[in-house]
């Protein structure tokens, strides 16, 4: 399956994410991008249904695979502030269709990091392939991982 860039940005490695959670990929492995400026419409990395939706961060499951997009590191802090869902919880969705609306501006202007961890969740590490180099510029909807999950 091919997972989508959720947001336009740079590409980083996940090691490179300031919080041990996701750069140690506990959750799975990806990649995180770090967003370009002004308005962003964070789009569903693949097709499916979202079934995980807060406005910082998003699970799309796949079958039994889920990709989910964290929108900025330590963000649930904010209670919401600053994102609009533009999705519903349970909504099937295609790949690149709009889930949440945000400024990553807004993010680091109060301290945080505005880095987007995209995570296959509980991916063997195996399975998973980032198709762009780190230091890549991508637009949201971009091809960014492949992801071969076989069967849980």
């Amino acid at each position: 399956m091919t997972v989508l860039a959720p947001v336009a940005g740079t590409v980083l490695d996940l090691a490179d994410v300031p919080d041990p959670v996701f750069a140690q990929a506990m959750v799975g492995p990806g990649a995180a991008i770090r967003p370009t400026t002004g308005v962003q419409a964070a789009v569903a990395p693949v097709e499916g249904v979202v079934s995980t939706l807060q406005p910082h961060a998003f699970v799309v499951t796949s079958g039994t695979h889920g990709v989910l997009v964290h929108l900025g590191i330590e963000t649930v802090s904010l209670g919401g502030e600053g994102y609009t869902t533009l999705a519903r919880r349970g909504a099937t969705v295609t790949a690149g269709a709009p889930v949440v609306r945000w400024r990553p501006d807004d993010v680091t202007a109060r301290g945080l990091s505005a880095l987007c961890p995209v995570i296959a969740v509980e991916a063997d590490p195996e399975t998973v392939e980032r198709l762009v180099p780190v230091g890549t510029v991508v637009a949201g909807g971009t091809p960014l991982l492949r992801w071969s999950p076989g069967d849980r």
